[in-house]
């Protein structure tokens, strides 16, 4: 029998047996049915309930796009999913089609992107990256008191030093500049300058745009490398997320509001440079790795 089966057999016995007899009966652990239960439904069956109202407000509002979509069904058909489930039920189901809206074209750095292929991770070719050679960006999400938000943060690949970060409510461009300008000013007290500096990151549209590119390529002279596999091409960053959110979560939950998010983030991202040790680093802070390079 295999594991779909059980899953299969589980579903249809355990109203009669339950759950835990039905599950020992065919041999298969619980955390095997929640993984096929739960995580493995696809996003079409997980919410094929909303189907029927988003093609409605398709037909009904065809210049409504994924955001204001989701307030309609909130306040129309009182059905409560999140922008980001929208935007993908949009695009699973093609409802574009029927609002008449032609998909938007890729940015020009997109297709470049897509043109030179593994070309676009530069980052990828070097074979020694010195302090402040190539730093690495992204968004990930905050859980705190009243709901989410997103941090973008710049992580020096060698000397993991925070460079720069924002906290803001959607992973927008103007966040990411913010985060930029810090990073800059980091690197200015450091004695180091944007010129040349890698700065790698996935294809998300905000490191894609114009905005972005014009600000990094023309002003900064910083080159600009990306990730051809999402997270799995950026493990850096991952790595830094993953680090800095497992051991603040706490501290981000007590947060009141975004202003208060902010504060919190900060003092993080203080001791994270000053204070934490990093195994990576010999066991020292990574500012204080860097006032070490700086008497050799």
């Amino acid at each position: 029998m295999s594991t779909e089966d059980k899953v299969g057999f589980v579903k249809s016995a355990r109203s009669v047996f339950g759950l835990m007899l039905a599950l020992k009966a065919v041999g298969l652990s619980r955390s095997t049915w929640y993984y096929h239960e739960v995580y493995r439904r696809s996003y079409g069956e997980k919410y094929g309930h909303v189907r029927v109202f988003l093609e409605r407000i398709a037909r009904k509002h065809a210049e409504y796009g994924y955001r204001r979509a989701t307030d309609e069904l909130r306040d129309v058909y009182d059905v409560r999913v999140g922008r980001k489930v929208v935007q993908r039920l949009n695009r699973l189901w093609g409802l574009a089609v029927l609002r008449g809206v032609k998909p938007s074209r890729p940015s020009v750095i997109r297709r470049m992107v897509s043109e030179v292929g593994d070309r676009a991770n530069l980052v990828r070719r070097l074979e020694r990256i010195g302090p402040f050679e190539a730093v690495y960006t992204d968004f990930s999400e905050l859980v705190y008191a009243c709901g989410k938000a997103k941090l973008v943060a710049i992580i020096d690949h060698r000397t993991k030093v925070a460079l720069g970060w924002e906290v803001s409510e959607r992973a927008v461009t103007e966040a990411a500049l913010e985060a930029w300008e810090m990073a800059k000013a980091t690197l200015a007290e450091l004695g180091y300058t944007p010129e040349e500096v890698i700065v790698h990151s996935d294809q998300d549209p905000v490191f894609t745009g114009y905005r972005w590119a014009r600000e990094l390529l023309f002003n900064a002279k910083a080159r600009l490398s990306y990730a051809l596999n999402g997270a799995k091409d950026n493990p850096e960053m991952e790595s830094f997320f993953s680090r800095f959110k497992n051991e603040n979560r706490s501290l981000f939950l007590d947060a009141q509001d975004i202003e208060s998010l902010k504060k919190v983030v900060a003092n993080r991202m203080r001791y994270y440079n000053r204070e934490r040790r990093h195994s990576a680093l010999g066991n020292v802070a990574p500012l204080v790795y860097v006032r070490g390079l700086k008497r050799k």
